[in-house]
């Protein structure tokens, strides 16, 4: 079963300064963060700004080249996430033909953007997602793992939601 989702917002990892995308369901029950380059949150941001360049950026090319093709994005999945690495799927609709292709859920939502698409998460990343109740395991046994252990178990939901687009 799919779930939609939108963007809640943006926050930075304090260790490595890399964004943070925050994705959380209409009901506010589920909030996922995904570790994203800051050229993908760039774009995400720029596109839900509506901020346009005299020259197109990545993902608005890819938008150009399908809109000559005469091809829409439907919606974007979310479908999988394995060894902390989440996987997306981009489905396409042109005149006489319908397919998906495997993408970086970063790329897939930064061209979701550009075509008002919805965005889903499968619920299968979210029953992997989910650690609630669980004994979390710390992969990272140095003092600088540990406290990253201990920075991310402090989180809540309402922490994801400092830094608004």
């Amino acid at each position: 079963m799919l779930r939609e989702v939108k963007i809640a917002g943006f926050t930075i990892d304090p260790s490595s300064n890399t964004p943070i995308l925050i994705l959380q369901s209409d009901n506010g029950e589920h909030s996922i963060p995904i570790w994203i380059g800051v050229l993908e949150a760039t774009s995400i941001v720029t596109a839900i700004q509506k901020i346009n360049f005299d020259r197109p950026m990545t993902h608005d090319l890819i938008k150009n080249i399908l809109d000559k093709l005469q091809i829409n994005i439907d919606k974007i999945e979310i479908n999988d996430l394995d060894n902390n690495t989440f996987f997306a799927k981009i489905f396409f609709a042109g005149k006489d033909l319908k397919y998906d292709i495997d993408s970086r859920p970063s790329d897939a939502i930064a061209i979701a953007i550009r075509y008002n698409a919805p965005i889903y998460v499968d619920n299968k990343v979210l029953e992997k997602f989910d650690v609630n109740g669980k004994e979390i395991e710390i992969f990272d046994k140095t003092e600088e793992g540990k406290k990253w252990a201990e920075y991310l178990e402090k989180l809540s939901p309402q922490d994801f939601g400092k830094y608004k687009i």
